[in-house]
C-alpha cells in the first residue's frame, strides 16, 4: 500500500467510526488525518518530481557519453600516427614537419601548373604539363580523345 492509499484509509476509518469532530479528541483526531493527507500529497509530488529529474539526468548522461565518445574519436584520429612504444615524441614531430609525411601523398613539384579541360559530356578534368607535351587525353568518364596544342 502506498502512502497515499494509507492516508485515505485511515480518512475513511475515521469517517466509519463516526467521530464526533466536535469533541476534543475528534477534533485532534481529525486535525491529524488531514496532516498525514497533505503529507501524502507531498510526498507523492517529491516522488514525481525524483523520477522525472532521475529520467532528464539519465538523458543528460546519454548526450554527455555521445559527446565523450565524439571527442575521442576525433583525438584518436589525430593520435593514429603517434604510438609511445614505438616512437618518442622529437621523432613524432620530425614526421610532421617532412614534406613526405603528408598522409603518404606524393604532391609531385610544387611549381608545376595544373591544366584544366571540359569535356563536350560536361567532364571537368585536370591534367599537367606532361598531359599537355603529350597533345590529347582520354575523357574517363566518355572515352572521348581530347586533343589540344601548344603551339599559341
Amino acid at each position: 500500500m502506498t502512502i497515499s492509499e494509507k492516508s485515505a484509509y485511515l480518512k475513511g476509518l475515521m469517517d466509519g467510526l463516526k467521530l464526533n469532530t466536535e469533541s476534543d479528541e475528534g477534533k485532534m483526531i481529525a486535525a491529524i488525518v488531514d496532516l498525514l493527507g497533505d503529507l501524502s500529497r507531498k510526498v507523492t509530488d517529491i516522488e514525481d518530481t525524483t523520477i522525472a529529474i532521475s529520467d532528464e539526468l539519465d538523458e543528460i548522461e546519454d548526450d554527455l557519453d555521445a559527446i565523450e565518445d565524439f571527442i575521442m574519436d576525433d583525438e584518436d584520429d589525430e593520435d593514429d600516427d603517434w604510438d609511445d612504444e614505438d616512437e618518442d615524441w622529437e621523432e613524432y614531430e620530425d614526421d610532421e614537419n617532412d614534406e613526405d609525411a603528408d598522409e603518404g601523398f606524393d604532391f609531385g613539384d610544387e611549381d608545376s601548373t595544373i591544366y584544366e579541360v571540359t569535356c563536350s559530356c560536361g567532364n571537368v578534368i585536370d591534367f599537367d604539363e606532361e598531359t599537355l607535351e603529350k597533345g590529347s587525353i582520354v575523357c574517363p568518364n566518355c572515352g572521348e580523345t581530347l586533343e589540344f596544342s601548344t603551339e599559341d
